[in-house]
């Protein structure tokens, strides 16, 4: 396995520790604001629960997510008839993108995931957890000879780069000419700021059927619940059918308060829309910020990143906001192609965004 890249940063936390106005930690996008009041009373009172959860959902979460993809993403997700609806929850997001390429049996295949040239490590993680090499590719390759995975990750983590409804429709067709599943993360899609971003699964991408799709969902960012652990996927009936049929063996079961608290967060837009506008307020004071202490911001429509560089090599960034208490995450975590950008998380209290406007304005 790869070294856990956060060990990394121990350094450059130490240094920051030392600023009088205390560190302003904005590497890890895991989000500090309080769950939403509709998500915690409907995990409270579903606390009683004696018995194993099921591994395909409830009916009140499968109907609430199958709603929630038609009222937000315009992707209709059909009943199947001959057996689950294509859609299943997950333990968060994380879980199954490490181990999705296990669940679709392709360990020791001696074949390649194909992930994008900036992305979030854990696509590479779980092509190495099952014996798979790794390619890093923004467009389709030649051929899919030895390929049998792709990732997509649009909104991108770390980039908030938003791909095009022509770039998701030329994945599309390459994954089907050959034969390849195509996986979207879309953990950051209810975050478009300059642009709307697109399923993978609407059908102005997908055409009438998801055949070959597979779409990445997490209430992690939208409803600030990280810590319940609240994942979906949804797509192809088939590879949907496959992944839940080897979760229910493993007992990969999500926690049935949890459950409860899902279809809750499904059902409502309102949270959502809240923490959206809080997360706008934060990206505009600190891109700001950013860009007048002399960095340049790349793509970052989406999603609550900032993607910056100073056009030097990443670590000497983070050896200057280091000095200035402030702890951004290295480009280079996210692939060779990062090495001379930072990623600075908009997951920090205002109070804590402030002091960082304060400093880098200096």
């Amino acid at each position: 396995m790869p070294d856990f890249p956060w060990d990394s940063l121990a350094g450059a936390r130490a240094r920051a520790a030392q600023h009088p106005g205390g560190v302003v930690d904005l590497s890890i996008g895991t989000p500090v604001d309080q769950t939403p009041a509709v998500l915690r009373d409907a995990l409270a009172g579903a606390a009683d629960a004696p018995g194993y959860p099921t591994a395909l959902g409830t009916p009140a979460l499968r109907t609430a997510a199958a709603a929630w993809l038609r009222r937000r993403l315009d992707v209709e997700v059909a009943e199947s008839p001959d057996g689950p609806p294509p859609l299943i929850p997950t333990v968060g997001s994380k879980e199954l993108v490490a181990l999705l390429p296990t669940l679709l049996g392709l360990q020791g295949s001696a074949t390649t995931v194909v992930l994008p040239e900036v992305a979030y490590p854990t696509y590479e993680v779980g092509a190495v957890l099952a014996g798979l090499a790794v390619r890093r590719s923004d467009v389709p390759p030649a051929d899919g000879a030895g390929i049998s995975l792709v990732w997509l990750n649009s909104p991108g983590n770390p980039h908030g780069r938003v791909l095009t409804d022509d770039e998701l429709r030329t994945w599309v067709a390459w994954g089907r000419s050959h034969g390849i599943p195509v996986v979207a993360d879309e953990c950051y899609i209810t975050l478009g700021w300059d642009v709307r971003p697109r399923s993978i699964l609407h059908p102005a991408v997908a055409g009438d059927d998801h055949t070959g799709l597979l779409a990445v969902h997490s209430l992690s960012k939208q409803s600030t619940a990280a810590g319940y652990r609240g994942g979906l996927l949804s797509g192809d009936p088939a590879l949907v059918r496959q992944v839940w049929e080897v979760r229910r063996h493993l007992g990969l079961l999500v926690p049935a308060p949890v459950q409860a608290a899902m279809a809750a967060a499904f059902d409502d837009d309102a949270h959502v829309d809240a923490q959206r506008e809080r997360y706008r307020s934060r990206r505009d004071r600190l891109a700001a910020a950013v860009r007048d202490a002399g960095m340049r911001i790349e793509h970052s429509e989406a999603g609550l990143y900032l993607w910056a560089t100073r056009d030097e090599d990443c670590w000497t960034t983070i050896d200057r906001l280091a000095g200035l208490g402030i702890v951004a995450a290295p480009g280079s975590f996210y692939g060779p192609a990062g090495a001379r950008h930072v990623r600075l998380a908009l997951t920090a209290t205002d109070e804590r965004i402030d002091a960082a406007v304060e400093r880098l304005r200096g």
